[in-house]
């Protein structure tokens, strides 16, 4: 298990996290994830190897991922 974190623009809510929490959830190997659009992040609890699938699930959920 590995944990990574990325910094995700446009989340402005609590909404917003719960979005990027379910898209994430739909991603085979990510056990855990923690959105916080205070930091603009979300913190990961995956698999290795799950990183190129988080970042395309964050994106069709309608959000930039940096970096």
């Amino acid at each position: 298990m590995e944990r990574y974190e990325l910094r995700v623009d446009g989340m402005s809510c609590e909404g917003c996290e719960d979005q990027v929490d379910r898209a994430l959830g739909t991603v085979e190997g990510v056990k855990r994830t923690d959105a916080d659009h205070a930091t603009g992040t979300v913190e990961i609890a995956a698999e290795s190897g799950t990183e190129d699938a988080a970042r395309r699930a964050i994106h069709d959920a309608g959000y930039d991922v940096v970096g």
